[in-house]
């Protein structure tokens, strides 16, 4: 038995307008620094107000939220009282509106108690509504939640169907403005939920073609948004490709690439669409020799051509470089910037927190603690993957 768990999406050019039809007393909105300076939190304020709602704006959200900040705005939504959670923002501000969220509802649990297999029982306080402003993550749609252990140095895969959002709204205008690196961050950070969405273990039919359409749309339209910002139609795309990602794998799951940048992101602090995109050639690599046949079919549906087996797979893999050197991101650790010294110094720490990494489950090629160690050594030196 599988669920596909999707909140109400609106999207397109003014989906933003969604929000003059809420109705409630009150709204926190959950975001970070910049938005606010950017005047984006003011924008959706504008619209809660207009539907009659009080607002009140958290805005310490930072990238990879750590559990501090999420009980920090707990707290403040146990002053405020809001009847509408507000995730505005990229995937850090969407999952830590959605803790905040959980936490508000239930003061009493910690937020690494949080998990799909105890009952939440929420809605009795609140909603939750979530705004991307970057199209990558995915989490307007998924119930995942990424959390920061601070006092550990490692990222927590936390989450319940019940915390998916009530609504969604993907608007192309709050994107418009994206630098091209972040642009590139988040574009393939949509591409390896795509992927892996499609290529894991717990693929379904219902989440294939989501991730089948939006690998697709990534890489038609990401070389040019990054190229050129200003391109409507590009951005748009993208944004929609982003979505369909999280409905995809937030509904299948991610695989090894994902554990892998985890682990990476939290010790280096790599972004987060960086660091898996990084991995996710390798990683491919890696199950071409066991597990080639989704990676080929894959590869065969994107390129209108027939190719099967480990050759198929590793042209998949080939792919996606290619798309990677283009949009200018990194193809190896050392390209990423990270001294040798350092990283073989985390290495044992970063073998083992990727295998307690919620994602691990679903890769089709599950790696002995020793292989793991060997895709990290490839990586860092950006070798194609031979064992």
């Amino acid at each position: 038995m599988w669920y596909f768990v999707s909140p109400q999406i609106v999207f397109g050019e003014g989906a933003l307008e969604a929000l003059d039809e809420i109705r409630g007393r009150r709204a926190l909105i959950v975001t970070d620094a910049t938005l606010v300076r950017l005047g984006i939190a003011d924008l959706v304020r504008a619209h809660l107000e207009k539907a009659g709602l009080e607002t009140h704006v958290f805005d310490g959200v930072e990238p990879d939220p750590s559990v501090e900040t999420v009980r920090r705005g707990a707290a403040i939504a146990s002053e405020f009282g809001p009847d509408w959670i507000v995730g505005l923002g990229g995937g850090s501000c969407m999952d830590a509106a959605k803790a905040i969220w959980i936490l508000y509802e239930h003061p009493e649990m910690e937020p690494g108690e949080i998990n799909p297999i105890v009952p939440l029982g929420l809605r009795q306080k609140a909603r939750l509504i979530t705004i991307p402003t970057t199209s990558g993550t995915g989490a307007e749609v998924t119930w995942a939640i990424v959390l920061t252990d601070t006092a550990e140095g490692r990222k927590m895969g936390l989450g319940n169907r019940e915390n998916a959002a009530d609504l969604a709204i993907v608007d192309p205008a709050l994107v418009m403005a994206l630098p091209p690196r972040l642009t590139a961050d988040t574009g393939l950070d949509a591409l390896t939920h795509a992927v892996e969405g499609y290529t894991c273990a717990w693929h379904t039919d219902l989440t294939d073609g989501l991730c089948l359409q939006a690998a697709r749309l990534v890489f038609r339209y990401l070389p040019r948004a990054v190229a050129d910002g200003s391109d409507a139609e590009a951005r748009e795309r993208l944004h929609n490709a982003a979505t369909c990602a999280g409905l995809g794998f937030g509904n299948a799951l991610a695989s090894l690439a994902h554990a892998m940048g985890h682990a990476l992101g939290a010790v280096f602090h790599v972004p987060h669409g960086r660091a898996v995109a990084l991995y996710l050639p390798y990683t491919i690599e890696f199950a071409a020799r066991e597990a080639p046949d989704r990676f080929a079919e894959m590869e065969s549906l994107l390129g209108c051509s027939p190719v099967e087996g480990e050759s198929g797979a590793r042209a998949l893999a080939a792919r996606i470089r290619a798309l990677i050197r283009e949009v200018g991101n990194p193809l190896s650790v050392a390209e990423a910037g990270i001294a040798r010294a350092a990283y073989e110094a985390q290495l044992d720490k970063m073998v083992d927190d990727a295998f307690n990494d919620t994602q691990m489950v679903a890769a089709v090629r599950a790696p002995s603690y020793d292989e793991l160690r060997r895709l990290y050594v490839y990586a860092y030196e950006g070798r194609e993957v031979d064992f």
